[in-house]
């Protein structure tokens, strides 16, 4: 029962983040005029398909990804180059009108819009998963300190009840799971922080932490205080939620510049094979650990997608965005390669921590 579970979450997960970026693409496509050929979620042989005012709509059978095939728009076109559309000057920059034009014919900055709406969408999805999440809790975990355990060491190096803990080794700290962040990351078991006093910004150096040592002799830092709660109102639940937002988006980046400089491992990635793992310990869990992963996957989606590398939306950003401030596109001969290239990258990159998910499992 737990494995159908799984697969059945697992398949909503990833088709409501799928379909909700895609959808950001359609609209702003639709938005801008520009007409789209075919609608899908997913990829591989359709099993399902309808078509409607020249659009086909399409679920298919892998539902890891999707498109909107936008009319005039290929990547391996012959074409050396594609002139910059010139807008009349009394023109409305996105206009709301389905004229039914080709993606070529739209402006940079229509362009520019229709490709970063996926990205915006799944930021969107994120919050409103985040609010529904701060929902299912009983209070909102604040970043004031109410007590701590006996003898703890960082009541003695610097931290006092009452604190509101702003920033730990110069980061500043959006929620209680910031704090925690920080600290796993902090070196020696000693950090630096900022915290309200009194109405007073105060910064205190070397806060040092006991630490515990496992059976496997494993030392961890020990979290010695506790913090207060929110009571939850409409907008301290906004704030809660946008703070969420801010910390999970922050993680991810840290963690692709942690992947950029090495620090991260491939033996520490996962693929989607992983993520339908950590899908299942979550709902063994309850509903606010799918709530949180769902928004984990949704964000960490869009600012991968943002992202400059050859084959995302962030690489024909960039190519947009030159188009924009030079006047001359780029080559779509050399985006085809670019992009191409990209794409190949991904996907070996995507077997490459597949298969490793697959041999911690079995």
């Amino acid at each position: 029962m737990t494995t159908v579970l799984t697969l059945v979450v697992s398949i909503l997960v990833f088709g409501v983040v799928v379909l909700v970026h895609e959808w950001g693409h359609f609209m702003a496509a639709r938005r801008s005029g520009v007409h789209v050929d075919e609608f899908s979620i997913g990829f591989g042989p359709a099993i399902w398909q309808r078509t409607r005012k020249g659009t086909v709509y399409s679920i298919r059978a892998f539902p890891l990804g999707g498109y909107n095939a936008m009319s005039g728009y290929s990547e391996d076109s012959d074409a050396e180059t594609q002139a910059p559309v010139k807008r009349p000057k009394d023109a409305p920059l996105l206009p709301a009108a389905m004229d039914g034009k080709t993606y070529p014919e739209a402006t940079a900055a229509q362009r520019f819009f229709i490709i970063a709406s996926g990205a915006l969408m799944n930021f969107v999805l994120g919050f409103v998963l985040l609010v529904a999440l701060v929902c299912t809790q009983d209070a909102i975990t604040s970043k004031i300190i109410y007590d701590f355990t006996d003898g703890a060491l960082c009541a003695q190096t610097g931290l006092q009840a009452e604190d509101e803990i702003l920033s730990v080794n110069g980061h500043y700290c959006f929620t209680a799971n910031d704090i925690i962040y920080e600290l796993q990351r902090a070196e020696n078991y000693t950090a630096d922080f900022t915290v309200l006093r009194d109405g007073k910004v105060v910064h205190l150096d070397n806060v040092q932490f006991g630490t515990t040592t496992d059976e496997n002799g494993k030392t961890s830092m020990v979290l010695e205080f506790s913090v207060y709660g929110i009571a939850k109102t409409p907008k301290t639940v906004v704030r809660a939620a946008f703070n969420n937002f801010m910390y999970y988006a922050r993680v991810i980046l840290r963690s692709f510049v942690d992947m950029a400089m090495g620090r991260v491992s491939l033996h520490d990635m996962s693929g989607p094979v992983g993520i339908v793992s950590a899908i299942g310990e979550a709902v063994q869990y309850g509903l606010a650990d799918v709530l949180s992963l769902a928004a984990l996957i949704t964000v960490n989606l869009g600012i991968f997608n943002l992202l400059p590398i050859p084959g995302l939306d962030g690489c024909k950003l960039l190519f947009i965005a030159i188009e924009g401030v030079s006047g001359k596109a780029v080559p779509e001969k050399v985006q085809a390669v670019v992009n191409g290239a990209g794409i190949i990258l991904l996907l070996l990159f995507m077997l490459l921590v597949t298969f490793q998910d697959i041999t911690r499992i079995f």
